[in-house]
């Protein structure tokens, strides 16, 4: 893989200092900041980036925790409508689980305790009421590839590298990893994806409808940012609406879940709740006439 190649930068990134709650995004306790990930915002746009490209960004439990606290912070920051996820450098989105940390009953973490917690990470994705777009550039392998499968849209660059290597490592993921990989690609796809342990090039990629668009690897960003901000003209809670019915459809009674809280958020909306909610605390029977 071409390593003379470099992603343009897009927008002036500024790292996120604060949340609605006054905390860092990127504190874990105090004076503690991420070592694995970067969180990012710039004109509306959070921008997630693992950090690890000596592994090519595996991610081990504190990567995922730290992603997981991140994703917090863009759901939970009103500035904030699109995020873009990302690996650091040109050559790797996520090679998935590092190995080097996996034990016996799960990747160890700092602790000694066997984690799987990139599960965690996998339905917060799908849940967050914003779009989440995969920006990949080199290798989406095993549990990367099922992260950019998580995430609503997909930008691939021209050197983007896609497939499982689960039964060849002695691991496997029965969920999100085949069912929503046989939702986008096709049933005898997905099986080829994860018996065979291949790997497709980006315009396989997108001759299957595994990614939404691809691009020369300079231009991976601005084409990033350009979808992002062209959701962010739309009604956030029309896009907020649309990915949970989708995936009410898709992710089962949890998705159904997910769509019927939503519904109940526009209803907190009308004047009948808002009468409901007025009668209780001022202890008088409701009127639902009006």
């Amino acid at each position: 893989m071409d390593e003379s190649r470099e992603i343009r930068n897009a927008l002036d990134w500024q790292p996120a200092r604060s949340r609605p709650d006054g905390k860092r995004p990127d504190q874990h306790g105090p004076d503690q900041r991420f070592s694995d990930i970067r969180y990012e915002t710039a004109e509306g746009i959070a921008k997630i980036t693992i950090a690890r490209p000596e592994v090519r960004n595996a991610f081990r439990p504190l990567t995922t925790r730290e992603l997981i606290t991140a994703f917090d912070a863009a759901r939970d920051d009103p500035e904030v409508g699109v995020i873009l996820l990302t690996g650091e450098g040109s050559l790797a989105f996520s090679s998935g689980g590092d190995q080097g940390v996996r034990g016996d009953d799960g990747y160890v973490d700092e602790h000694g305790i066997g984690r799987l917690n990139v599960l965690d990470l996998q339905l917060q994705i799908r849940r967050l009421p914003k779009p989440v777009v995969a920006m990949v550039a080199g290798y989406a392998i095993g549990g990367g590839h099922v992260l950019h499968l998580c995430c609503d849209l997909t930008i691939a660059a021209d050197n983007a590298r896609f497939g499982q290597t689960g039964p060849r490592v002695g691991s496997f993921d029965g969920g999100y990893g085949i069912g929503l990989l046989a939702r986008q690609i096709g049933e005898k796809r997905a099986k080829e994806v994860w018996f065979l342990c291949r790997q497709y090039d980006a315009q396989t990629a997108l001759s299957w409808g595994l990614v939404n668009a691809v691009v020369p690897l300079e231009e991976l960003e601005e084409e990033s940012v350009r979808w992002a901000k062209e959701m962010l003209t739309h009604s956030p809670l029309a896009l907020r609406l649309l990915k949970s019915g989708y995936h009410a459809g898709v992710d089962g009674l949890a998705g159904v879940q997910q769509l019927a809280g939503d519904a109940t958020l526009l209803y907190y909306m009308t004047e009948e709740a808002q009468e409901g909610r007025d009668a209780y605390v001022e202890k008088r029977p409701p009127d639902f006439s009006r």
